[in-house]
Protein backbone atom coordinates (compact mmCIF):
# COMPACT_ATOMS: atom_id res chain seq x y z
CA UNK A 1 0.00 0.00 0.00
CA UNK A 2 3.25 2.24 0.76
CA UNK A 3 3.46 2.37 -3.45
CA UNK A 4 0.22 3.85 -4.16
CA UNK A 5 0.96 6.48 -1.04
CA UNK A 6 4.43 7.37 -2.81
CA UNK A 7 2.92 7.36 -5.89
CA UNK A 8 -0.02 9.66 -4.96
CA UNK A 9 2.75 12.06 -3.02
CA UNK A 10 4.67 12.15 -6.52
CA UNK A 11 1.59 12.90 -9.19
CA UNK A 12 0.66 16.06 -6.75
CA UNK A 13 4.54 17.39 -6.66
CA UNK A 14 4.22 17.01 -10.71
CA UNK A 15 0.81 18.55 -10.15
CA UNK A 16 2.25 22.04 -8.25
CA UNK A 17 5.26 21.81 -10.69
CA UNK A 18 3.79 22.20 -13.80
CA UNK A 19 0.11 24.64 -12.30
CA UNK A 20 3.31 26.49 -11.31
CA UNK A 21 5.40 26.60 -14.41
CA UNK A 22 2.39 27.46 -16.83
CA UNK A 23 2.82 31.28 -16.13
CA UNK A 24 0.48 33.06 -19.07
CA UNK A 25 -2.58 34.22 -18.10
CA UNK A 26 -5.18 32.47 -20.94
CA UNK A 27 -7.89 29.88 -21.10
CA UNK A 28 -5.77 27.38 -19.58
CA UNK A 29 -5.68 29.10 -16.35
CA UNK A 30 -8.65 27.12 -14.90
CA UNK A 31 -6.54 24.02 -15.92
CA UNK A 32 -3.42 25.51 -14.25
CA UNK A 33 -5.16 26.22 -10.98
CA UNK A 34 -7.07 22.54 -11.05
CA UNK A 35 -3.56 20.77 -11.54
CA UNK A 36 -1.96 23.05 -8.54
CA UNK A 37 -5.55 22.28 -6.44
CA UNK A 38 -5.01 18.79 -7.26
CA UNK A 39 -1.52 18.34 -6.60
CA UNK A 40 -1.84 20.05 -3.20
CA UNK A 41 -4.69 17.48 -2.21
CA UNK A 42 -2.66 14.62 -3.63
CA UNK A 43 0.28 15.47 -1.39
CA UNK A 44 -1.90 16.33 1.87
CA UNK A 45 -3.62 12.41 1.36
CA UNK A 46 -0.12 10.80 0.87
CA UNK A 47 1.38 12.63 3.62
CA UNK A 48 -2.36 11.39 5.89
CA UNK A 49 -2.37 7.93 4.62
CA UNK A 50 1.54 7.57 5.52
CA UNK A 51 0.79 8.43 9.07
CA UNK A 52 0.58 5.57 12.13
CA UNK A 53 -3.38 4.84 12.34
CA UNK A 54 -4.81 6.55 9.53
CA UNK A 55 -5.79 3.16 8.52
CA UNK A 56 -8.40 3.10 11.82
CA UNK A 57 -9.46 6.78 10.87
CA UNK A 58 -10.19 6.05 7.17
CA UNK A 59 -12.09 2.63 8.65
CA UNK A 60 -13.83 4.77 11.00
CA UNK A 61 -14.74 7.60 8.33
CA UNK A 62 -16.19 4.85 6.37
CA UNK A 63 -17.62 3.09 9.28
CA UNK A 64 -16.01 -0.36 7.59
CA UNK A 65 -16.11 -2.82 10.38
CA UNK A 66 -12.94 -5.28 10.66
Amino acid sequence: MGFWYLLLLLIGIVFIIVGLTKKGVSAAVKVVILLFVFGVLFIVISVFMFLPGSDEIVAELLRLDW
